[in-house]
């Protein structure tokens, strides 16, 4: 196994009974401002002592890996899906422990899981860019430290590639 493999990071819910860990490096660190990111992230904090999803400035921080490094470690039998839509295919999971939104899955078998950036126990890999910047709340002036990107940028698009290529040859 390669040695940034073996390298893990460890995210949790608030009260700790829900424990995720990721192994590699991830394939983006970012802030989400779509309306299902925005609408989802309300969603979840209406649930009682439901910590912040939502930025702010109105983003959803999360980090993405791919879907094979991503395990639950301890307390999966506390995670829920919550769909903003009935028919969608984005499940925000949540530790029903203490609301504390965790990861998303996908239905279509998306090969990356995104992990909210704020469970993360170790350091949270740094931002690298904020995508659907179109969708920010009105007023909203985002800083310039990192790529705001108006959508789904190329760059990102990209990584997403090199990341499912390996899956597909099981490396």
């Amino acid at each position: 196994m390669p040695n940034a493999l073996k390298e893990a990071k460890h995210a949790h819910c608030s009260c700790g009974k829900v424990e995720m860990e990721v192994l590699g490096p991830p394939i983006m660190s970012g802030v989400c401002y779509c309306d299902d990111c925005q609408s989802g992230a309300r969603q979840i904090e209406a649930l009682p002592n439901s910590p912040r999803v939502m930025g702010p400035d109105g983003g959803t921080q999360a980090v993405l890996y791919r879907k094979d490094r991503v395990t639950c470690t301890k307390g999966a039998d506390l995670l829920k899906g919550f769909r903003i839509k009935e028919k969608t295919a984005t499940n925000r999971m949540v530790a029903t422990c203490c609301n504390s939104a965790m990861t998303m899955s996908f239905a279509d078998q998306r090969h990356w899981v995104p992990v909210y950036r704020e469970r993360f126990v170790d350091a949270a890999p740094p931002l690298e860019m904020r995508i659907c910047t179109k969708y920010k709340p009105a007023g909203v002036t985002l800083a310039d430290d990192v790529p705001n990107f108006p959508g789904y940028p190329p760059v990102l698009m990209w990584r997403l590639v090199k990341a499912w290529v390996p899956m597909l040859l099981g490396r």
